[in-house]
C-alpha cells in the first residue's frame, strides 16, 4: 500500500494513505524511516516516527507493511541488546559505530548463524499438531535449551519435520496443513504483535516466591513467581541497585532488564556491568540467561511507549517454552510520560496531572500479562513483573504510584530518608507490604522453618515501634524511655543493621540464602526476647546495652556465609550464656529476682 506525506511537525508526520489501520507500522520517504500510525482521518493518517524526520518533506512516498509493532522471537535474543523497537544495537555498533543513522534495518535475529536443530523426539509426519507444540529445540546457549513452538493460531496435520542438523533461523524446519487447507512453513523463528498478549492455556495460582537473596525483600515483603511488583522510589533512594540486585540473584531461569525512558548514563553502567557479572546459580556469564531492552531518554517517545511491550513480549515467549522468566522495567514513570506526551499531540483530553484517562487501564494491562500459567504445550512458565516507578519528589500520591499500588500485591517502598541515612536496601518497613505472605508461607514452612510467618511478624511489630521511639527520644531524650522501650529501641537497631541493611559489594552479604535470612532473623529475636527477659527480673537496661555481643550480632551477616550457618549456631550458643551468666550475677548479689 503507496501513498504520501502531507505534513512534517517534527515527530509528527501526516501521511496520505488509504485503509491503513491505527497501529500498523509504515516506511516513510526515501530513507525508510520506521513510523507507527497512532491516529486516522479519513484517508490521512497520523504517523508517530521512530527516528529523527530532519530533511523529510511533504510529498514523499509512504509504505505501508501490513502489520503492527511486531518482534521477532526465535534463537539469538539472549545475550542481546536491543532498543525500544528491537533494534539490535550491538550488531549496529560494530557497523555504524556508537550513533545509530537513520533508515537502517539490521534484523534483530542474526541470519548468517548457524543453530544445532534437534527435532523432538514423539513427532511423526501425519500426526496432528496444535498450537504450542514442542517441535524441536536448539541449545542457545550453555544453560538454556531454546524450545522450537508451533505458533499460536497455528494447527493441522504434520506434512514435514527435519531431521538434525545445523540451520539458519529462516530455515524451514516443518510443514503444517492447517484445516483450512493452507500450507504453513514453520522456521526456527516467527512475528507476534507486542500489543497482543500471547494465549496460554490456563492461568495457575502461584505458590513459590521469588527468593532474591535480599533480606528486606524475601523474609518480610516477598513475592512469588508470577506476581507483580513495583518499586517506587525518588531519584537517589537505589531502585536501579535493587533492581539490578534482582537480576543478578534472582532463582529465575530468564531475566529481562528493560530501561524504559533511563538517562543514558545509567543505563550505559547497566551494559557494561551486566556481561562482566556470572550467573550465581552456573558460575558462568550472567548474559547467558538474561536479555536487554535499552531505551535512554533521548530515543523518541514512541520508541520509548513501546519498549515496555517489547520487553513483555519476549518474556511471554520464554514463558510459553515453560521457563520462569523475570521481567525489570525501570521506569514505568517514564513510559507514563510516553503516554501523556502521545495523548497531549493526539488532543486527548488530559486528566490527573496532564495524563490521559487510560493510564490506569494501560497500567492495569501491562501487569496483568504477569502471572504463572499452563502453557499450550501443557507445561508451567511464569513471568515475574517489576516496575520501578519515579514519584516526583517521592510523592506516593501521584497518579502512577497511586494507580499502580492498586494492581500490584507487592509494594517495595523506597524512602531518600533511609538513603540519606546510608541504608540500603532503603525499604521503607511501614509503607512496604505484600499480599503473598500466606501464598510463601507454606513454601517457607517446607523449605526453611515453620515458624517463619511468626517469627517475620514479630520481627514487624518491633520495627513498627521505630518511628513512635525516636520521636520520644529527638523530643526529650532516651532517659525519658521506660527500660522496656529503650530496649525495643536497641532491638529496632538490632534488625535494621543485622538484617535489613544489606551490601550489594560485599562478596558476602551481596546474595542472602533463605536458610541464612531466617537464621540471623531468628537470632535477633531470640536476643530481644533474653533481653526482655533479664528486664522482667529485674536487671538494669544499662547492663544489656552494654554487651558486646550485640555489636557482634549485627555484624553477623558479613561474617558468615551462606554455608557455614553452623557459625551462627554457635553464637546463639555464646549469647544465650552470655544472658544466663548475666542472670546468675544479678542473682547472686541479690540485685534481681531469679
Amino acid at each position: 500500500m503507496e501513498g504520501k506525506v502531507v505534513e512534517v511537525n517534527g515527530p509528527l508526520v501526516t501521511v496520505q494513505l488509504a485503509d491503513v489501520r491505527t497501529g500498523e507500522q509504515v516506511r516513510i520517504g526515501r530513507l525508510e524511516l520506521m513510523g507507527e500510525v497512532i491516529a486516522r482521518h479519513g484517508e490521512r493518517a497520523l504517523v508517530q516516527m521512530y527516528e529523527p524526520t530532519e530533511s523529510l518533506r511533504p510529498g514523499e512516498p509512504v509504505t505501508a507493511l501490513g502489520h503492527p509493532l511486531s518482534v521477532e522471537l526465535g534463537p539469538g535474543l539472549l545475550g542481546g541488546i536491543f532498543d525500544g523497537v528491537q533494534r539490535p544495537l550491538l550488531e549496529h555498533a560494530r557497523q555504524h559505530g556508537d550513533y545509530i543513522p537513520r533508515g537502517v534495518h539490521i534484523p534483530p535475529l542474526d541470519r548468517a548463524r548457524l543453530w544445532r536443530f534437534e527435532p523432538a523426539p514423539d513427532l511423526a509426519v501425519g500426526m496432528r499438531v496444535e498450537q504450542g507444540v514442542v517441535l524441536g529445540s536448539v541449545q542457545e546457549t550453555q544453560t538454556i535449551a531454546h524450545r522450537i513452538l508451533v505458533p499460536p493460531g497455528i494447527s493441522g496435520e504434520l506434512l514435514e519435520i527435519v531431521g538434525a542438523g545445523e540451520i539458519t533461523v529462516e530455515a524451514v524446519v516443518a510443514r503444517v496443513k492447517t484445516d483450512p487447507g493452507a500450507i504453513q512453513e514453520l522456521k526456527l523463528f516467527h512475528r507476534w504483535p507486542v500489543r497482543s498478549p500471547r494465549p496460554y492455556r490456563q492461568r495457575n495460582d502461584a505458590v513459590a516466591p521469588l527468593i532474591t537473596g535480599q533480606r528486606i525483600l524475601d523474609t518480610f515483603f516477598p513475592l512469588v513467581k508470577g506476581g507483580r511488583a513495583a518499586v517506587p522510589g525518588p531519584f537517589g533512594a537505589g531502585k536501579t541497585m535493587v533492581q539490578q540486585q534482582i537480576a543478578r540473584w534472582a532463582d529465575a531461569d530468564i531475566v529481562i532488564y528493560v530501561g524504559c525512558g533511563e538517562r543514558g548514563n545509567e543505563l550505559v553502567d547497566i551494559l557494561e556491568s551486566f556481561p562482566q557479572l556470572t550467573d550465581p546459580n552456573t558460575g558462568r556469564s550472567l548474559m547467558e540467561r538474561t536479555l536487554l531492552v535499552a531505551n535512554t531518554s533521548n530515543m523518541p517517545v514512541v520508541a520509548r511507549e513501546a519498549s515496555i511491550y517489547v520487553g513483555v513480549t519476549l518474556a511471554e515467549y520464554y514463558r510459553d517454552q515453560g521457563y520462569d522468566v523475570v521481567m525489570v522495567a525501570d521506569s514505568t514513570s517514564r513510559w507514563a510520560e510516553a503516554l501523556r506526551e502521545v495523548a497531549g499531540r493526539l488532543g486527548q483530553m488530559p486528566v490527573e496531572e496532564g495524563y490521559p484517562a487510560y493510564l490506569a487501564s494501560r497500567l492495569a494491562a501491562f501487569y496483568e500479562r504477569a502471572g504463572r500459567v499452563q502453557t499450550l504445550a501443557g507445561g508451567t512458565g511464569s513471568i515475574t513483573l517489576i516496575g520501578a516507578v519515579s514519584p516526583p519528589g517521592g510523592d506516593f500520591s501521584e497518579p502512577v504510584t497511586s494507580h499502580t499500588k492498586e494492581i500490584v500485591q507487592t509494594f517495595w517502598a523506597l524512602t531518600k530518608e533511609l538513603a540519606d541515612a546510608r541504608h540500603y536496601p532503603a525499604v521503607d518497613w511501614v509503607e512496604s507490604f505484600s499480599g503473598y505472605v500466606a501464598s510463601c508461607s507454606g513454601w517457607w514452612a517446607e523449605h526453611v522453618d515453620p515458624r517463619w510467618a511468626e517469627q517475620r511478624a514479630a520481627a514487624l511489630e518491633i520495627l513498627a515501634q521505630a518511628d513512635e521511639l525516636a520521636r520520644i527520644v529527638n523530643l526529650v531524650g532516651p532517659e525519658a524511655l521506660s527500660p522496656q522501650q529503650r530496649w525495643a529501641l536497641e532491638g529496632v537497631a538490632l534488625f535494621r543493621e543485622g538484617v535489613l541493611q544489606q551490601s550489594a559489594l560485599d562478596p558476602v552479604d551481596s546474595y542472602c540464602s533463605p536458610q541464612k535470612q531466617f537464621a540471623l532473623l531468628d537470632q535477633m529475636l531470640s536476643i530481644y526476647q533474653q533481653g526482655l527477659d533479664m528486664l522482667e527480673l529485674g536487671v538494669p537496661v544499662q547492663e544489656l546495652l552494654r554487651l558486646p555481643l550485640l555489636a557482634d550480632a549485627q555484624r553477623l551477616k558479613g561474617k558468615y556465609a551462606n554455608d557455614q550457618l553452623e557459625g551462627l549456631g554457635k553464637f546463639a550458643t555464646q549469647a544465650t550464656a552470655e544472658f544466663e551468666r548475666l542472670r546468675d550475677e544479678y542473682a547472686q548479689h541479690g540485685k534481681a529476682v531469679a
